[in-house]
């Protein structure tokens, strides 16, 4: 196959790129394509630089912006071969093109296959054979190490980010299988969903722990403080009782709503016949669905009454316990934002996400490959959520 350094003449600028891509392909056919990739992104990329400086190169204009700084070289491997690219920087703004970034998430997906490929102890010559199937190309033992190197400090610099104002938090755990000292435990995984004051979400962290145990859900609420997070006014979640007793210990004034969904599942346990468990969760939908504070508790109270005699243990725990789920009726929310608060189902739906990607490794290795992989989800889930739509209305 012929190098690149054939093609050398057919380099030029502006729109003789775009004719030296057409003369590159009609001499040498195929084996010019990763050259003409490499003209026709250069010349992508100074086009997009150009927009966003307001002005083009040396050119004067009062709608400039920032100016132009040079470029820095980035190999570039893909299906077609090797392509080095000159990527064009700004001086003074944050700039990089999206051809290239949109590039990056299919290499930080690559990354994340051989890192956790070598982390559950796939052979290096295994992981090259997949890679080329792949993406058309080889990879060494070197490489492998070298993407898992890189993945974690991407991770880690994401886990460790600074937070700013949230006025929702959303928290809850899965497990998941991990070797902890030669013994298989079940360990928990930790995360929480912020939601900002424009009504937008995001993942805030995760954590692997050995149990929900207080101290932990404890430590992992200090360190999202720690971090910056600030300005939370409610916290929706199960009510499990390490969540509970680290909320009261690290965030006592913010207030809590139990989450409705896993309400109506609790009470089904307290149901005596089974052909009542239908009437009983429709009677407790209508507390859920009242249009007011005022009617769900007065729809409660109907409740506590009418299966008092008949159900009397049902009757007791929907008087202390289904309290805890009317707390968004107290907040100052229109009914659709009060309808996505009333549940932790979107954090359940990110759990389900992870699972789906977890259960491929079924026993991680180690604490560290657990927290690698679930880390690499929720950032790339949490990326998608902020460059999308507001999940609540903002007044």
């Amino acid at each position: 196959m012929m190098g690149n350094s054939n093609f050398k003449d057919f380099n030029g600028t502006g729109d003789d790129n775009f004719n030296s891509v057409h003369e590159l392909i009609n001499t040498y056919g195929m084996e010019a394509m990763p050259q003409a990739m490499e003209i026709l992104f250069n010349e992508a990329m100074l086009i997009e630089r150009a927009q966003h400086l307001g002005a083009e190169h040396y050119q004067r204009s009062n709608n400039r912006l920032d100016y132009a700084n040079g470029y820095k070289p980035k190999r570039v491997k893909t299906r077609i071969g090797q392509l080095d690219l000159s990527v064009p920087q700004t001086r003074g703004s944050d700039f990089y093109p999206n051809c290239l970034d949109k590039g990056l998430r299919s290499e930080r997906a690559l990354n994340i296959a051989l890192s956790e490929m070598y982390v559950n102890g796939v052979s290096t010559r295994k992981v090259s054979n997949i890679v080329e199937k792949m993406c058309g190309f080889e990879v060494s033992a070197q490489m492998v190490s070298n993407a898992s190197k890189e993945l974690d400090t991407s991770l880690t610099a994401w886990r460790n980010r600074s937070l700013g104002q949230m006025d929702y938090l959303l928290v809850d755990a899965r497990y998941e299988q991990v070797r902890v000292d030669g013994l298989v435990r079940d360990c928990a995984v930790l995360i929480a969903i912020g939601i900002d004051p424009q009504g937008r979400r995001e993942v805030l962290g995760t954590q692997v722990s050995l149990s929900e145990a207080e101290v932990h859900w404890r430590e992992f609420f200090k360190d999202l403080y720690k971090r910056g997070l600030h300005g939370v006014k409610l916290m929706v979640s199960d009510a499990h009782p390490g969540i509970k007793a680290a909320r009261k210990a690290v965030m006592s004034n913010v207030a809590w709503q139990r989450c409705q969904f896993h309400l109506q599942q609790n009470a089904q346990s307290y149901v005596t016949k089974r052909s009542l468990k239908s009437e009983v969760a429709s009677d407790i939908r209508a507390i859920f669905n009242a249009a007011n504070q005022d009617d769900a508790k007065r729809q409660l109270d109907l409740f506590v009454e009418r299966y008092q005699k008949s159900m009397p243990k049902l009757s007791q725990w929907a008087e202390n316990s289904i309290p805890e789920g009317l707390t968004v009726f107290g907040m100052d929310l229109c009914e659709f934002n009060r309808k996505r608060l009333r549940t932790s189902n979107m954090i359940e739906r990110l759990n389900q996400t992870v699972k789906q990607r977890t259960k491929v490794a079924k026993i991680f290795a180690n604490e560290e490959s657990c927290l690698r992989l679930v880390s690499a989800i929720v950032m790339e889930v949490s990326e998608q959520w902020v460059g999308g739509r507001m999940y609540l209305r903002v007044k």
